[in-house]
């Protein structure tokens, strides 16, 4: 088995520009630039080095069972181009297209340039091991990068979705936005928590009106962001709660066992009135009276 690949090797050294040639048109007519994410001569460049690595590999006799360090650089350099590809939003299809559009180059190469029909099948098998191990492992990288990509943005996402707004000294509000599972709550609790602690914070609101709807779970989840604030020394005002939410907990039995407000404004209202302080309006200019005038009343 390893001459065969040592012949191969041979063969793809001899026909190297025949072979990167129909590779390169076989990848073109698949769209591999249509989408514009990647340039024609850097995708010459990647066939380029994938074929010079390939020879090395076959000639140092590496495989998946029997690897070699020029088989390593391979395994290596395919699973950075899968990383790339997967990052830039490229598909499965078109990643793993890249060596599998390989095999009929190197078929044909075969076939014209061996007679030995045993020496051709050797060298057929050969290639096909070769080139399905690397597909296998440009899939197996492309999906574990869009899976780190993916949990990436889920956490920027869900500390988007949950931000702390100071609203007066002492006072935060916490909008919520979209449904609440064990993982996002934590984010909640952690963005809150310390937001309280940075602003010496008295009252937090948290605000559900983004909150589709609540069932027990969801309930359970806001009474232990509720009670963890309260351990940091804030108390608690929950708004947003709609007529069809109100209903829903009632059905249901859940009880908050929190103050509760219909909409912000009204938590708002309520948090200043606890914090012994009040929003009024600023009297009219009147002509004539100066400033200090005006302050002295």
């Amino acid at each position: 088995m390893k001459q065969s690949a040592v012949e191969l090797a041979e063969l793809v050294s001899l026909h190297d520009r025949e072979i990167l040639e129909e590779w390169l048109k076989l990848l073109k007519a698949g769209g591999a630039l249509q989408t514009g994410r990647i340039k024609e001569a850097e995708l010459d460049t990647q066939c380029r080095a994938f074929l010079a690595q390939m020879r090395a590999a076959l000639q140092g006799g590496g495989s998946a069972d029997k690897p070699s360090e020029a088989y390593d650089i391979l395994r290596n350099m395919v699973g950075e181009l899968s990383a790339s590809r997967a990052i830039q939003g490229f598909s499965p299809f078109e990643t793993a297209m890249f060596v599998f559009s390989l095999k009929q180059p190197l078929f044909t190469a075969i076939s014209k340039a061996t007679q030995n029909n045993t020496a051709k099948t050797e060298m057929v098998w050969q290639s096909t091991l070769l080139l399905d191990e690397l597909g296998i492992y440009i899939m197996e990288v492309f999906q574990k990068t869009r899976e780190q990509v993916i949990a990436r943005q889920s956490r920027e996402i869900a500390e988007l979705s949950t931000p702390v707004v100071k609203l007066w000294d002492g006072i935060l509000a916490l909008p919520v936005i979209g449904t609440l599972d064990s993982e996002r709550t934590q984010t909640v609790m952690e963005n809150l928590l310390q937001s309280i602690v940075d602003e010496s914070a008295e009252i937090a609101i948290l605000d559900i009106t983004g909150v589709p709807t609540v069932d027990t779970l969801t309930a359970q989840h806001l009474l232990k962001t509720v009670a963890a604030a309260r351990l940091m020394g804030a108390d608690c005002i929950i708004s947003g709660i709609r007529p069809q939410i109100a209903q829903t907990m009632v059905h249901l039995g859940v009880e908050l066992n929190v103050v509760s407000k219909s909409n912000l404004a009204d938590a708002f209202a309520m948090a200043l009135t606890r914090l012994n302080k009040a929003v009024v309006p600023i009297r009219s200019h009147v002509p004539g009276r100066s400033a200090r005038s005006r302050l002295a009343e």
